[in-house]
């Protein structure tokens, strides 16, 4: 009889020590998903932050006549793509 709540006492502890172990894993996961969500949002912001920049860039390199033939290219495209997607705005604003 010993033994055998000597083995329900070590189980009861180890069960214990798993609860313990499962709710810390389960502090450490929400601390991680909040952080990822964190990095997530200011990935996001710099991601758009370059993309500001870039534009910054092509206004200044037209504004400075300083643009190669690419680049002018890839401005024009820029330009003409705006202009479709304003014209399908007003196509839709119109109906």
């Amino acid at each position: 009889m010993n033994t055998t709540a000597q083995q329900i006492k070590r189980i009861q502890d180890k069960l214990q020590q798993l609860l313990k172990a499962h709710a810390a894993l389960q502090k450490e996961n929400r601390r991680l998903k909040e952080e990822l969500a964190t990095a997530t949002a200011k990935i996001s912001g710099n991601q758009q932050q370059v993309e500001e920049l870039k534009q910054q860039v092509s206004v200044l390199k037209v504004s400075a006549g300083s643009m190669n033939e690419a680049d002018k290219k890839e401005l024009e495209k820029r330009i003409n793509g705006y202009l479709k997607e304003i014209d399908r705005c007003i196509a839709l604003l119109g109906e």
